[in-house]
């Protein structure tokens, strides 16, 4: 798969431990919007998606994480490869945060199933939305986010979706 970008932000110790935590995203087009997870709380767009389990494939991993957080069913035989993104900087608690993710062009079926949002994610109100790309990365760039805005890791995480945004508007012409 290819390398989209690489945010390492070498704010790290690199001798330090390392804690490894690899996610897949979904690109879900439909017309000229994407179906993306919007967070009423703090305004942002995400796609939807999220960590990969132990023993997950990468389609596994998607199909539930779209399914928890926007109801949609992938369907597995439409799952194709976007790219990924590399992203390093100072963890939490370990001293070195790493992670790839993993975006794919899936479609989905009809049939919306119940939703199944995190603690964090119902607190946040994600909420399925139609948008364009373009607008999804205004919002990202131009809105403010609250006390999450000022988050470290959570500006990392909008300049990584507000990047693959930008760059499915370009290429595609969205």
């Amino acid at each position: 798969m290819r390398l989209l970008f690489d945010m390492d932000k070498k704010d790290y110790d690199p001798d330090g431990t390392k804690f490894f935590r690899p996610s897949v995203r979904g690109i879900i087009m439909r017309g000229g919007t994407l179906a993306l997870v919007h967070s009423l709380k703090y305004d942002y767009y995400k796609f939807p998606g999220g960590g990969i389990d132990e023993g997950e494939t990468h389609t596994d991993t998607l199909v539930r994480e779209v399914r928890e957080e926007t109801g949609l069913n992938v369907l597995p035989e439409s799952v194709r490869e976007y790219g990924y993104v590399y992203r390093a900087q100072k963890g939490q608690t370990e001293d070195i945060f790493v992670q790839e993710n993993f975006y794919y062009f899936c479609g989905v079926s009809g049939t919306l199933s119940g939703i199944s949002l995190d603690g964090y994610e119902a607190d946040e109100r994600f909420t399925l939305e139609y948008v364009s790309p373009r607008y999804a990365a205004e919002v990202n760039r131009t809105h403010d986010h609250g006390v999450k805005g000022g988050s470290g890791h959570f500006a990392v995480m909008n300049e990584r979706e507000t990047r693959v945004l930008e760059m499915l508007a370009d290429e595609f012409g969205l």
